[in-house]
């Protein structure tokens, strides 16, 4: 790996996609949220308060992502120590798996929601962590939901998509504060403004992020629960702990060591991943032959097999325990069962899994301080029930449970949380920190995490070329999804002789993830960042 080709090669582009910085960066998937961080930079704050402030405001300029109603994961690295933030949503204390029967229950409306965490985790971090004032960190958010900001074409059209779903709740609660005179969906360009929100983060702002759970927008919830036969109760609400941190797990890829989420995120996956990519030469990987493309799909078929397999909690599940799931010989014997064929013992019918809208952001400070938050209200736009009076949505975590086996760690009881395909990761190179990264895409969160770093680190690209370039996803059952004209037809051939359904997604499409990436650079001072090309972010720096 040519560490200096790959940061001398980074193209600024005009678009701040891709942005070069001298004293901290920012890199979010809208571009109010990432100017609200670097904000909290420009005032003296470090990392954390720009995280956290950024990550709030992603909730009201990207709802259909994240919000007040849903749930963040984040992975930290502060005063030289890294730590995992597993800020995992609850189940309320009524759910039972005879609620969830009707499967509608479990996507959409007042039932689908778990207890929101999101709030939890940014109040945690800012008070462990932070330096500015709470009320610096919300004002952000308070802004741009009463000023309003332009709908995105992206918004539109999942709007337009989900509009059946919206129009399909009973009390037309999300309708009301998320489609144009709660009918239709807003055209591109519309100012959306969200005074009830605006309202809510005033009150946050005020009396601290606890009044969510213990005061008076618990009540508020609570009554909004009570009217629509939802299950959060006011126990449920003060139930909420602050989140867990947790000991971060890490791999070597190549010359860089990966830090990520322990379970129950899946952080896991992604470092088996490239255990397994690590016993193909880099030379391969690069060399785009056809025969790579398959070794690479069948490794990401494998590693997420067990995944689904082996879910966390060796107490209450019969699986293969963590230590021997991230073992060399273990990787080692996974990447030698990979044959010139595709691999027909796995399953062809692909798990039921939820979750494709989901954001990350990223942030880095002068002082050697990096964030990364992966948040979510599972699909895009939650459960399409909003709180009434307050202006968020709800989540709809309560699809990621597991419904039919009560020995999976996952199966739905009260106060249980749910399974998330999130892993936000570190990079250290010679034992510096370097990078971190994240994305969205559900299930296709670590191949995407995968290609982005492996073309760096086995293509010495720069982040500015290895985000540009088409990605790929092979699921369970042997699909493999491309970008439209990403790929040369003998590639796409090759896969088809070889077995594989081939899936055709956009060119830059939103189903292939969104990395949000920021770079300490190490052979000059100063910082890139990357924004996403399939999303409507930026990334911005404090000089």
């Amino acid at each position: 790996m040519n560490v200096e080709q790959i940061e001398n090669s980074f193209k600024p582009t005009a678009d701040k996609k891709c942005t070069v910085a001298k004293k901290g960066m920012v890199s979010s998937a809208f571009p109010d949220a990432t100017k609200a961080g670097v904000e909290m930079l420009k005032k003296g704050g470090n990392a954390i308060d720009a995280a956290c402030a950024t990550a709030l405001a992603l909730g009201v300029c990207e709802p259909q992502a994240s919000g007040l109603g849903g749930q963040s994961m984040g992975i930290i690295h502060i005063d030289g120590k890294s730590y995992a933030i597993d800020g995992s949503s609850r189940s309320p204390s009524l759910a039972h798996s005879s609620v969830y029967a009707n499967k509608k229950n479990r996507r959409l409306g007042y039932k689908a929601t778990t207890v929101p965490s999101t709030l939890a985790v940014i109040g945690f971090l800012h008070e462990r962590y932070g330096r500015l004032e709470w009320q610096k960190i919300v004002a952000p958010s308070i802004q741009i939901a009463a000023k309003g900001y332009k709908i995105t074409q992206l918004q539109h059209d999942l709007q337009e998509r989900e509009l059946s779903n919206f129009l399909s709740i009973k009390s037309k609660s999300g309708a009301k504060y998320f489609l144009k005179d709660g009918l239709v969906p807003y055209d591109v360009g519309d100012r959306f403004i969200q005074k009830d929100l605006a309202e809510t983060f005033t009150a946050i702002s005020e009396y601290g992020y606890r009044i969510f759970y213990q005061g008076e927008i618990a009540k508020k919830i609570v009554l909004d629960m009570k009217n629509n036969q939802g299950l959060i109760q006011d126990e449920d609400l003060a139930y909420i702990p602050e989140p867990l941190v947790r000991k971060p797990i890490s791999r070597k890829y190549r010359h860089v060591s990966v830090v990520t989420l322990p379970p129950p995120a899946a952080g896991s996956t992604l470092l088996l991943t490239l255990m397994m990519l690590n016993h193909l030469p880099s030379k391969f990987l690069r060399s785009s032959k056809p025969g790579s493309y398959h070794f690479v799909a069948e490794t990401f078929r494998k590693a997420f097999l067990h995944r689904v397999q082996q879910p966390f909690n060796r107490h209450t599940y019969n699986q293969i325990e963590e230590k021997i799931h991230l073992q060399r010989s273990f990787a080692k014997q996974m990447a030698d069962s990979i044959h010139n064929s595709m691999d027909a013992t796995l399953p062809m019918i692909d798990p039921d899994f939820g979750g494709e809208d989901t954001t990350h952001l990223s942030t880095m400070d002068d002082e050697g301080n990096a964030v990364g938050i992966t948040q979510s209200v599972e699909l895009a736009y939650g459960s399409k029930a909003a709180a009434e009076g307050l202006g968020f949505l709800y989540n709809n975590y309560m699809s990621a449970f597991e419904f039919t086996n009560p020995n999976h760690p996952f199966y739905i009881r009260p106060n249980s949380i749910p399974w998330t395909s999130v892993s936000p990761a570190l990079i250290f190179n010679n034992s510096k920190l370097w990078m971190v990264l994240g994305s969205p895409g559900s299930q296709r969160i670590f191949s995407t995490v995968t290609q982005f770093l492996s073309r760096m680190v086995d293509g010495d690209l720069s982040m500015s070329d290895a985000i540009e370039k088409p990605r790929f996803h092979c699921s369970i059952n042997g699909t493999v999804s491309i970008e439209d004209g990403g790929f040369r037809t003998e590639i796409v051939n090759y896969l088809k002789d070889m077995g594989y359904d081939i899936s055709v997604k956009d060119r830059y499409s939103f189903y292939h993830g969104a990395i949000h990436a920021v770079m300490k650079l190490q052979t000059q001072a100063g910082f890139h960042g990357v924004a996403e090309v399939r999303r409507d972010g930026t990334a911005e720096g404090l000089d």
